[in-house]
């Protein structure tokens, strides 16, 4: 289905929004929920195809009414300069690049740019106006290098094959106070996790255009400027960060558990310690460890994984698991978030002009025994979610009431569920239907608040025996209070085994009496009998 309403998005098995040119696929993000790689690939070629009518009217307008476009005057290179860059750098630079740590490589690599430079200044002082063009020459000299080496030899720069993931290490509970946590490590990338478990009152209230939204769940993913080595002012949260802490939680959202299952509201926070490729998808990995940590019911786990591509001529290279200068000096990035039965996330950045089918294809096919390795690290470390939640999590308790009584439990300005707030320690949220959510980190008290919401709120149920408080007389009856503000009429009739000529003969007001509840009308309206109440007495005593 092309271009889905509102209402139709949230049934689809599968959601994407894709952009292309005529030749070419451009960009793709979206969710999924256990989608295979089939299914993805089929609907980025119904993208495509559908968005030909639309580039042939674009064209068709530019034709009509569309200006020449600017002239773009490409600097001319200055090929002498260029080559002396290249016979002073390629020999060095290679050496540099292929340095396996990240930062190590960077300072290897600098040292080169500046020791070329620092030479050609020494061969024609003019030529410090030109570092800038230097720069890009050399620039330039790397990205072959780390190309042609991927392309021609299948090396990559900290030596791994094409398809090999760096090594992973799983840690959980590393910290025991919060609600559940988890340490994920591959290569130099490094996401801690923490999970925190609240109540109703914890969703995130949004005034969307659409209305007022409550979202129970969020994954917040933190970059500090540390995790790449830089020391810098923390300011606000970037779009960056935005972005990707929105991919993870269309990641790991699908293997939540349902409201009716699970009913808390849960915040993930990923602070990303080290950073060198895909810290998003590392995100991914160690919330779902965390998660599982904490004792949230996940219905599986879940795992990313970024991919990459390198393309000269019709030579192709897909890369599992890139790094940061992978990234930056390759042709797509293109990140893979899903469990063993299917993908929940995509995004794909591409920055060639044409991407094929099969090329498609192969690198999904990749991602996928990519993932599956990744999962398989990650169990290691832990199966299945923990039985227990933590000691520090709250315990919530759902019940339901007549929503007639909801007044009752609140009583006069909150005066009631503020009391019942105080004397126990406990949250408590009230809906327009009755539902009313208990939560707390103490087990009893939760309990205790439960035991008094039922004694507010219980309604009476024919047949059961009570102990009510006689409340007013009548010459036809008396009126007793069985449950707080809920009477019923004794008729005089079931006042006792015997003839009663007057109700006071039997009972007067404040007495404490046992009775039985032998009907409710549709009114409503209560009737008790103490005749009967009294007879059952009897026979248990006979008994």
């Amino acid at each position: 289905m092309v271009n889905p309403t509102f209402d139709e998005i949230p049934k689809a098995k599968l959601y994407l929004v894709v952009a292309s040119t005529a030749d070419a696929i451009a960009m793709v993000e979206g969710e999924a929920k256990e989608a295979s790689e089939d299914e993805m690939i089929e609907a980025i070629v119904t993208a495509h195809k559908a968005m030909q009518p639309i580039v042939a009217l674009q064209n068709q307008l530019v034709k009509k009414a569309g200006k020449a476009k600017q002239p773009i005057e490409r600097k001319a290179i200055d090929k002498d300069l260029y080559y002396k860059v290249i016979d002073l750098s390629v020999d060095a630079m290679a050496d540099a690049v292929n340095v396996k740590t990240k930062q190590a490589r960077y300072k290897a690599v600098e040292a080169v740019k500046d020791s070329v430079k620092a030479q050609l200044i020494e061969q024609d002082a003019s030529l410090a106006e030109r570092q800038s063009e230097i720069s890009a020459y050399l620039e330039e000299v790397q990205r072959s290098i780390v190309r042609t080496q991927i392309i021609e030899e299948g090396v990559r720069i900290d030596g791994r094959r094409l398809d090999e993931v760096r090594k992973i290490t799983c840690e959980v509970g590393v910290l025991p106070r919060v609600h559940g946590s988890a340490l994920f490590t591959r290569g130099e990338t490094q996401s801690l996790a923490t999970v925190t478990l609240g109540s109703k009152r914890d969703e995130q209230h949004i005034d969307d255009l659409t209305g007022d939204i409550y979202v129970p769940f969020m994954l917040h993913y933190n970059f500090p400027p540390f995790s790449v080595g830089e020391v810098k002012r923390i300011g606000s949260t970037g779009r960056r960060e935005l972005g990707h802490g929105n991919l993870a939680t269309r990641g790991v959202e699908p293997i939540l558990p349902s409201k009716e299952d699970f009913n808390y509201t849960m915040r993930i926070v990923s602070e990303i310690l080290e950073s060198n490729g895909s810290s998003s998808m590392a995100t991914v990995c160690a919330s779902s460890l965390a998660l599982m940590n904490a004792g949230v019911p996940v219905k599986s786990d879940v795992a990313g994984i970024a991919m990459g591509l390198i393309q000269e001529g019709d030579k192709i290279a897909i890369l599992s698991d890139i790094l940061g200068d992978e990234d930056h000096l390759g042709d797509m990035d293109f990140k893979v978030v899903g469990t063993e039965k299917g993908i929940n996330a995509l995004q794909m950045d591409i920055k060639i002009k044409g991407l094929s089918r099969k090329i498609l294809e192969d690198a999904l096919a990749q991602a996928h025994r990519g993932r599956m390795h990744i999962l398989g690290e990650m169990r290691k470390a832990i199966r299945k979610p923990a039985a227990e939640l933590s000691p520090y999590a709250p315990r919530i308790i759902t019940t339901h009431i007549n929503p007639d009584k909801i007044r009752d439990l609140i009583g006069p300005g909150g005066k009631m569920i503020r009391g019942i707030t105080e004397q126990t320690g406990c949250a408590i949220d009230v809906e327009d239907s009755g539902k009313v959510t208990i939560s707390s980190p103490d087990n009893a008290a939760a309990k205790r608040a439960m035991d008094i919401i039922n004694g507010l709120t219980q309604e009476a149920q024919v047949g059961r025996i009570y102990y009510g408080t006689v409340r007013k007389i009548m010459d036809f009856g008396a009126f007793v209070e069985i449950l707080p503000g809920t009477d019923g009429l004794v008729p005089i009739s079931e006042l006792d085994e015997d003839h009663v000529e007057r109700v006071e003969d039997v009972v007067s007001e404040g007495d404490e009496i046992k009775v039985k509840c032998i009907n409710i009308d549709r009114q409503g309206k209560i009737r008790l009998s103490r005749k009967q109440a009294l007879l059952e007495e009897d026979d248990d005593l006979d008994d």
